[in-house]
């Protein structure tokens, strides 16, 4: 053997002189050794197709991995656009709403649900009202009270209590209503009275301190009308 060698006209390798086809790519070196349809493009021998063969199978690969994967991540949620929704409109009554009235409680010296209004003062006008408002009294001092009512007394007379407020909140009688007997018109809406002898014979029977005055009507079921605090001093 020669070391003459020929190149492959499909791939150009140098093949020895006496080869038949390509080490290659086996094309046959010798033209008219094989048939046309060897002499193509595609290589043929062993090495060349187990390469395109392990290609093919990496793309197969490729291919099987992504279908498994994307089976695995889940589809983004569509997004759906939320209605804004639309303020609701009330039809309210023309007018403005009357304020809701406040319980009454014991502090209150005009408390709502009562028909009278109770004042203290130093003094009674012509017709029944307090001259002279206050609600502190010390020794020397007249004291007065006057009631006037929404509606007429509708009664002879009405009767009278008083209470000593203690520091602790509770009430304890000084004057028993039973017995404690103002007299009033029945039609009419205003009545004043003064205490025989001033502050003076209050300190002395009821001591100092804040009290609560309380007027009521009819003895047997007796009805508060009014009410005020006041206090005596020395």
């Amino acid at each position: 053997m020669t070391g003459e060698t020929v190149d492959c006209y499909n791939c150009g390798r140098a093949n020895p002189a006496w080869a038949q086809v390509c080490r290659s790519c086996g094309i046959p070196i010798r033209p008219g050794s094989a048939t046309s349809a060897e002499r193509g493009p595609i290589p043929r021998d062993r090495d060349s197709l187990i390469s395109i063969g392990v290609g093919l199978a990496a793309i197969a690969g490729a291919i099987a991995l992504g279908l498994f994967l994307a089976g695995l991540i889940p589809e983004a949620p569509v997004a759906t656009a939320t209605p804004t929704p639309e303020p609701s409109i009330s039809i309210l009554p023309s007018g403005s709403a009357a304020p809701a009235s406040a319980a009454p409680s014991e502090s209150s010296s005009e408390p709502p649900s009562l028909i009278g209004n109770l004042r203290t003062g130093t003094g009674l006008r012509e017709n029944g009202r307090i001259r002279g408002r206050t609600d502190t009294f010390g020794p020397g001092m007249e004291f007065c009270h006057s009631r006037v009512v929404s509606e007429p007394f509708g009664v002879d007379r009405i009767q009278e209590e008083i209470l000593r407020i203690e520091e602790d909140g509770t009430l304890t009688e000084v004057q028993p209503r039973l017995g404690s007997n103002l007299d009033v018109d029945p039609d009419g809406r205003i009545a004043g009275y003064c205490a025989p002898g001033g502050t003076d014979s209050l300190i002395a029977d009821w001591g100092v301190g804040t009290f609560m005055m309380r007027d009521y009507r009819n003895e047997e079921e007796p009805e508060l009308i009014a009410e005020a605090r006041f206090t005596l001093t020395r």
